[in-house]
């Protein structure tokens, strides 16, 4: 861990501006509210809303097309 960084940059923010100080917070404590890709794929396979394709027909194999 570099300490020495860490106590310049601490400095150097205690050296901001109150405005400028709480623009730079909400920058780094900045949260998204959005779904990750990790909670969609979840969200899409738990709800079932592709259950239909259980259903469908096994077109292709292995053994289709042309290797690669």
């Amino acid at each position: 861990m570099n300490t020495s960084l860490i106590e310049s940059l601490f400095q150097v923010i205690q050296c901001l501006p109150k405005e400028e100080r709480q623009l730079l917070e909400k920058k780094l404590f900045f949260e998204s509210s959005d779904p990750t890709i990790q909670e969609i794929m979840k969200l899409a396979e738990n709800s079932g809303s592709f259950a239909f394709l259980n259903d469908e027909p096994d077109l292709y194999s292995l053994e289709d097309g042309e290797p690669i």
